[in-house]
């Protein structure tokens, strides 16, 4: 079984991919499930995140308050002006512009700690920084759509921020509360984890896309266009930022990953709670969490390489 598991989550990207390909051609493999259920599916691997996270995770907080804050800077500057920047040049609709601006002001993705880890990078910076990144986005994610795309829509920034608070930040608490009340049981299930996110998180992108196959296999070449630019820029000035401030190699692959990497599932999913009017709005996430996975993949083996051959 440990096994299977750990070939699931090697193979994630490419599982995406397919079931990615698989909902497009097929949408009614998916559309069954609504996408009411995507809260859920999230808040289910947001607790996982939660089970796997420790009382040390929080002191590296504490004990690299300038790294973490170096990060989190990061997250919430490049990837939101990058995706301005993008749908500004590409002249995006304004439904697609939304949905890209909303992935970029999204926290650092839930896959971005187990590519660092496959790429040699700083783990616990890594981790780190999802966790400030994610209890910072109830605030930061309403507050920097509503700055980027308040004059193109009407933004429930209040809808937003509590949205973020019930799908994202509760079910850590659950999973942190049983981490501490049920030890045996969490140190039993963790090693799991992984390959459970990864099936929750292809079973999201399936019913996204599925939704939305028509609209994809219309407009869909520019907006992963688009996607593609975003994420490779971000993984890119990610690293960039750490050499300009003289870091480390692991530190500035883990900059780089967390960066680059969003959690594009919560993007679709404020999509559809707050801005149903604009369906195109939940494409560019779907496009993200398929793309994001591939790419995270390779550049691990990139940065892998590079490790290697600086040993």
């Amino acid at each position: 079984m440990k096994k299977v598991c750990d070939f699931i989550a090697r193979w994630m990207g490419l599982m995406v991919l397919a079931v990615a390909a698989w909902s497009l051609l097929v949408p009614s493999s998916f559309a069954w499930i609504s996408t009411w259920a995507i809260n859920p599916m999230l808040g289910v691997i947001m607790f996982g995140m939660g089970l796997t996270l420790s009382p040390r995770d929080f002191r590296i907080v504490l004990s690299r308050p300038k790294d973490i804050l170096t990060g989190c800077l990061a997250q919430f500057t490049v990837m939101p002006l990058l995706a301005f920047a993008l749908t500004w040049l590409f002249s995006l609709p304004e439904e697609l512009a939304l949905g890209v601006i909303l992935v970029g002001c999204c926290p650092g993705g839930t896959a971005s700690n187990v590519i660092t880890y496959l790429a040699k990078g700083d783990l616990a910076l890594s981790v780190g920084m999802t966790a400030v990144s994610t209890l910072l986005a109830p605030v930061m994610t309403p507050l920097l759509v509503w700055l980027m795309a308040g004059t193109m829509v009407g933004v429930d920034t209040m809808g937003m921020l509590l949205s973020i608070v019930y799908v994202v930040i509760a079910p850590i608490v659950v999973g942190l509360l049983c981490q501490r009340y049920l030890p045996q049981l969490t140190k039993a299930v963790t090693p799991y984890l992984p390959a459970f996110s990864s099936v929750v998180i292809a079973l999201v992108v399936g019913v996204i896309v599925s939704h939305n196959a028509e609209r994809l296999l219309v407009g869909g070449l520019l907006v992963v266009l688009v996607v593609v630019a975003h994420n490779l820029l971000g993984l890119s000035i990610g690293y960039l930022v750490g050499r300009l401030l003289h870091l480390q190699r692991p530190k500035c692959v883990a900059l780089s990953v967390e960066v680059g990497m969003q959690n594009s599932g919560l993007a679709s999913s404020l999509a559809v709670l707050h801005f149903a009017a604009y369906p195109l709005a939940t494409i560019p996430g779907a496009v993200f969490s398929v793309w994001h996975n591939i790419s995270g993949a390779l550049v691990a083996k990139l940065y892998q390489a590079q490790a290697d051959s600086d040993a």
